[in-house]
């Protein structure tokens, strides 16, 4: 179980890690700065949401932890945990295709929709850490 206790921290390697799915009420950082961007997330059990510079990046239902999300030019790269399956949003390039890889099995290709919004749902459970990866 690797909960983000600081809710917000950037990793050595480049990448940020948020979220503490474990909190009964919701708690959150405003105004971290990462690498020109200012990122805010609020998290509980109930829901993890990151905004870059006010725009939805990343939510889970129900709460989650992301570990060392790194964000690429064409895509995304992080590990997830949870203590149950989780539907997962993010804000990426509009009406565009995506491969989408969750714990290193692909899934069939995924379209956002004219907002830019994507989503899947992942198997989650107390211990269980899974890499997503996301390319266009």
């Amino acid at each position: 179980m690797s909960v983000v206790e600081e809710l917000l921290r950037s990793e050595k390697d480049g990448t940020i890690s948020f979220g503490d799915y474990l909190k009964d009420s919701k708690s959150k950082v405003d105004d971290f700065e990462f690498c020109g961007d200012i990122l805010k997330v609020k998290t509980y059990n109930e829901l993890t949401k990151l905004e870059r510079n006010g725009l939805l990046v990343y939510e889970s239902v129900p709460g989650t932890s992301v570990l060392n999300l790194n964000a690429k030019e064409d895509g995304l790269e992080f590990f997830l945990e949870g203590p149950e399956d989780a539907q997962i949003t993010l804000q990426l390039e509009e009406d565009t295709e995506y491969s989408l890889s969750i714990d290193g099995r692909d899934a069939a290709p995924v379209k956002t929709n004219l907002g830019g919004k994507l989503s899947f749902s992942v198997e989650l459970g107390e211990g269980k850490k899974v890499k997503v990866i996301i390319k266009k």
